[in-house]
């Protein structure tokens, strides 16, 4: 116990650090050289405490262990670097180096306003940092930053705003430069430096853009408590858990906070090692007071068996994120009463095995991730009860361990008349469950299928079944061995094929182009257990 808590003593340090130094543009230098010294003991006496003992007798030096920190001038602007051991995993995920080196074609100044908050509030994530972009775009729908706009949905504006931001350079894509379809991003480091040494008197800078928002970044966090650092009640607009892995509330403290719209408690990385747990799940009683929130995650929060009746209350929710909530077992009754939802993400929450009655009435939903079907007493809601859910643009369906699938369940599928990204997870094996009947949407242009039990490509997948609109095919997991579909006359229309976790897929790569005549790019990852090169079409 005492080992843990001299490690979450130099993590909380640490944090300090980070958190200091993006603040340095706003501080004189005897003030950032006194504050470092500071810090830095802090860091040396946590550190020493983690060390075994006569550790500095072995030749080594105690001052070693303290980060290197140092300081530059530029423009009359003083900046801090940090300078962190690199990873040892370098995979083909790495950010493109010739990204890197871009030029930044446009300064923040002359960004279109709308972009500025929205490029300000990344650097609220750690540098170097992998940022999702789904997940960003929720962020700002919560914040307002971004807004439907005649036509299109603020998903779809959002997905303008990060497009307009990588073609500037502000923001550059992460891969290795093949993938056409940008899903992470980081921030350019040659903007970064301007962004954090911003003059307020000028434009938006990032130490105006966090007023009423409260950044979580030491890895405990008591809030309402006694402790001078923790975070006392205010008319917080936003509450982002930056690094927090242990959250606690003390009584009545969430209640205080009535000007809230944007409440970020989940994890905002991808990676489930970003592991995150609260005291109690007693603080979400609180949430009922709430009228202003538009946006609630918690995303990768274990020990949250279930939400409470009064969720339902948070009549503007517009994004309810519990992806990965790997304790959740069950969703509210009422969730009808959630009027203004428009996502819903329940995926990976694996103890969940139904779907309330009540989510066919959200006919405001755009987006419903882990539709569960489960055993036919367990699952009072099925797909076909959700045909009137006409703005539904992306869906994903989860088979359980003990589903019965009904006749038509999937051919209920075609009803949803808006969806262009379907996925369909299997949580269970055997001939049957591949077996089914599956219609789909005429507007589908994304099918993703994950852990499919079958060996051969099924009626339904065939080129003469699925719509021409269909550019997207995504295959994870699962025992397929073939894509062979027997239709001599008919292609796939497919331009993106991604092959993961296929032990026993065979395909010849002459085989491959033949039957998808289309293709701009090609990703096989452990096929035949082997990982073959990433191809792409040159524009």
């Amino acid at each position: 116990m005492a080992v843990k808590g001299n490690e979450d003593e130099l993590l909380d340090t640490l944090a300090l650090l980070d958190r200091h130094l993006r603040t340095i543009g706003n501080i004189d230098k005897e003030k950032f050289q006194s504050d470092m010294e500071t810090i830095s003991q802090r860091i040396k006496d946590s550190t020493e405490k983690l060390l075994p003992k006569g550790w500095a007798s072995q030749g080594e030096t105690q001052a070693s262990v303290s980060p290197k920190v140092t300081t530059s001038s530029s423009q009359d602007h003083k900046t801090a670097e940090l300078h962190s051991i690199p990873s040892s995993s370098q995979h083909k995920d790495e950010l493109h180096e010739e990204n890197l080196s871009q030029k930044v074609e446009v300064s923040f100044e002359k960004l279109e306003t709308h972009l500025k908050p929205c490029l300000l509030s990344l650097l609220v994530f750690p540098e170097d940092a992998v940022i999702n972009k789904r997940h960003t775009i929720y962020w700002w729908i919560g914040e307002g930053f971004v807004r439907s706009s005649g036509e299109k949905t603020a998903e779809e504006v959002g997905e303008g705003v990060v497009e307009e931001l990588l073609n500037c350079q502000m923001i550059v894509a992460y891969g290795n430069g093949l993938n056409p379809v940008v899903k992470k991003f980081k921030i350019n480091p040659r903007i970064r430096v301007e962004l954090m040494t911003l003059d307020s008197e000028k434009t938006l800078s990032f130490q105006e853009f966090s007023n009423q928002r409260a950044w979580l970044e030491q890895r405990k966090v008591v809030l309402g408590g006694d402790d001078k650092d923790n975070l006392k009640p205010k008319q917080w607009k936003t509450i982002f858990n930056v690094g927090a892995s242990y959250l606690s509330f003390e009584p009545e403290w969430l209640a205080k906070m009535k000007s809230l719209e944007v409440l970020q408690l989940g994890r905002w990385q991808d990676s489930p090692s970003h592991h995150i747990e609260v005291a109690s799940e007693e603080f979400l009683n609180e949430l009922r007071v709430h009228k202003r929130l538009k946006y609630l995650s918690l995303r990768g929060i274990s020990r949250i068996p279930e939400l409470p009746p009064s969720i339902a209350q948070l009549e503007n929710l517009e994004i309810l994120d519990l992806k990965a909530c790997h304790s959740l077992e069950a969703l509210p009754t009422n969730i009808a009463s959630m009027k203004s939802l428009t996502h819903l993400d329940v995926s990976e929450c694996y103890l969940l095995d139904s779907m309330p009655k009540g989510i066919e009435k959200l006919t405001q939903l755009e987006v419903l991730k882990g539709f569960v079907i489960g055993s036919s007493s367990k699952t009072p809601c099925r797909i076909s009860d959700l045909a009137n859910l006409k703005k539904l643009k992306r869906f994903s369906v989860h088979i359980g361990s003990e589903a019965v699938i009904q006749e038509m369940e999937f051919e209920s599928l075609k009803e949803l008349s808006a969806v262009k990204c379907v996925k369909i997870s299997w949580g269970v094996s055997g001939e049957k469950y591949s077996d089914i009947q599956v219609l789909f949407p005429s507007s589908l242009e994304k099918l993703d299928l994950e852990g499919f039990p079958g060996s051969a490509i099924p009626e339904w997948l065939k080129p003469s079944r699925v719509p021409g609109a269909m550019r997207k095919l995504y295959i994870k997991g699962g025992k397929l061995k073939s894509l062979d579909h027997g239709e001599i006359c008919h292609k796939w229309h497919v331009e993106i094929l991604r092959l993961r976790y296929l032990k026993q897929l065979q395909i010849e790569e002459r085989k491959l182009h033949k039957l998808f005549p289309s293709l701009r790019y090609v990703e096989r990852t452990k096929v035949l257990n082997h990982s073959f090169p990433e191809w792409r079409l040159e524009e």
